[in-house]
């Protein structure tokens, strides 16, 4: 098995939209205005969809994971400060923030 996507649930999707493509720097690859906007990550995707708009309910924890070439010049684009948890010793380097609406963004660094 390999991720193909995630998808996370907003109430302020635009916010959303905003902090994935303007901050994390995501290339937004579909999009419905309003109830939703895809992005390409990779070999996935990543899906941020309207709350209300599935006929299927969806739990609000998630957390979602990015492989960064350089952890510790990513954390300094981004702001430390911003950050909940950083990890930069050790054979696995990563660092979380949290998105507009608290899920979780993991970011590893790419191992070498």
């Amino acid at each position: 098995m390999r991720l193909s996507g995630v998808e996370l649930y907003f109430d302020d999707l635009d916010r959303a939209r905003r902090f994935y493509e303007g901050e994390l720097g995501l290339a937004v690859t579909d999009e419905r205005k309003g109830r939703f906007a895809q992005f390409g990550a990779g070999a996935a995707f990543l899906c941020l969809e309207r709350k209300g708009s599935e006929s299927y309910p969806s739990r609000d924890k998630a957390v979602v994971f990015f492989e960064v070439d350089d952890l510790a010049a990513t954390v300094e684009r981004l702001g430390r400060e911003r950050f909940a948890g950083i990890e930069e010793k050790g054979p696995r380097r990563w660092a979380v923030l949290h998105d507009p609406e608290g899920h979780n963004v993991m970011l590893l660094e790419a191992r070498r």
